[in-house]
């Protein structure tokens, strides 16, 4: 028997004798498995309304409900289907052995019971159980994965699309009229076209990034960071946006503002808030950068005074799974894929970010960093 592998498992023992109760707690406790033990159903759901079994061992004669009625209630619960149940029972008949399967044991132990028989068939049980964990848990994470691809494919195939559609018919139009074309004429059309490959650029250095974190390739590099320097960086990056579109970027944070967290990770985290912020901010509306320390973090949030989110699609925001995207006042544009690269970074930093919106009147994008070292243990 390999009882490395599962002697840290719990088992669940239901018999009404509470003698047979400590000869079970004894012997299994000898391989290293933890009992928890019930005189009946009824205590037995109790039991497992705050533990979580790794297999059950069920009398089948007991007062009041037998065995077989409380497998039979037990998988019909989502919470405990997948629990295996073995039978103990001094009953030998065909038929009570079906009707113990068909209540949906997986096995039998006939009382009195053999010690290294009981251990044999508990341990060979656990070993299939723990197999199909792992893999539940693995086709789990396939999903994870699928989704992501999906995602991936989606950003790819639809889109880049939208600034290829503006950089296409202008770089043509440029070239086949550039002899008539006026001079102010074609510093528009190159506005247009530097404007459509900064968000080509933009939307490649977020997948990069999203497809390095996938993968665990990306680089953590944690350590006392100037808040500060940060904002200020982000602000200068934004100005000229923030002129074409008229909007007010305002900057407040308590001087020598700092965070203990990767810098370059923060940096994406502000860049994306900062350019989302100005993306659904119209003209003349306000975008506010402000910095909060607390106990053990620091607060930066991103507030606008933009279109703002519907309160249906505010859990959608941070999910693969539920994209929701929409354009920009000036028609920019979005992939959705912001947002869950902000999640995944600050998470990445020991911190968390959050939403506060209402349609027509604004979002603030919070999350929050370690202030040192000491505060991420």
């Amino acid at each position: 028997m390999d009882v490395e592998y599962v002697k840290s498992s719990k088992i669940l023992a239901i018999d009404d004798e509470p003698i047979n109760l400590k000869m079970l707690s004894d012997s299994l406790s000898l391989l290293g498995f933890t009992v928890i033990a019930a005189k009946d159903g009824p205590s037995a759901f109790r039991v497992l309304e705050t533990e979580s079994p790794d297999l059950i061992l069920l009398d089948v004669r007991m007062p009041g409900m037998n065995g077989f009625d409380v497998c039979r209630t037990l998988k019909s619960s989502e919470a405990t289907r997948d629990i295996p149940v073995i039978f103990m029972t001094a009953l030998s008949e065909t038929a009570d052995k079906l009707e113990g399967f068909d209540a949906g044991g997986i096995d039998y132990v006939t009382k009195p019971i053999h010690q290294r028989e009981l251990w044999a068939r508990i341990v060979t049980h656990l070993t299939v159980y723990k197999f199909q964990q792992q893999l539940r848990d693995q086709n789990k994470e396939l999903e994870k994965l699928n989704t992501a691809k999906d995602t991936f494919l989606s950003i790819i195939s639809h889109d880049l699309r939208g600034p290829f559609n503006v950089l296409l018919p202008l770089t043509k139009l440029i070239d086949e009229q550039i002899e008539t074309q006026s001079k102010e004429s074609i510093k528009t059309h190159v506005k247009k076209l530097r404007s459509a490959a900064e968000r080509v650029y933009a939307l490649l250095e977020n997948l990069l990034t999203w497809s390095r974190i996938q993968r665990g390739c990306i680089e953590y590099h944690p350590q006392e960071i100037s808040l500060n320097g940060l904002l200020q960086h982000n602000e200068n990056l934004f100005a000229h946006l923030a002129e074409q579109k008229n909007i007010q970027i305002i900057s407040s944070a308590p001087e020598d503002s700092s965070a203990y967290a990767d810098c370059s990770m923060v940096d994406t985290v502000i860049r994306n808030l900062l350019s989302n912020a100005l993306k659904f901010t119209p003209e003349g509306g306000r975008v506010e950068l402000t910095v909060a320390r607390h106990d053990c973090d620091v607060e930066i949030a991103v507030a606008d005074t933009g279109t703002g989110v519907p309160e249906e699609h505010l859990h959608k925001l941070f999910r693969l799974d539920a994209k929701y995207t929409r354009q920009g006042t000036d028609g920019e544009s979005g992939t959705g894929l912001g947002l869950i690269l902000c999640r995944d970074l600050v998470e990445k930093n020991g911190g968390r970010i959050w939403i506060e919106s209402k349609a027509e009147e604004g979002s603030t994008l919070r999350f929050t960093l370690p202030c040192s070292a000491s505060s991420t243990q």
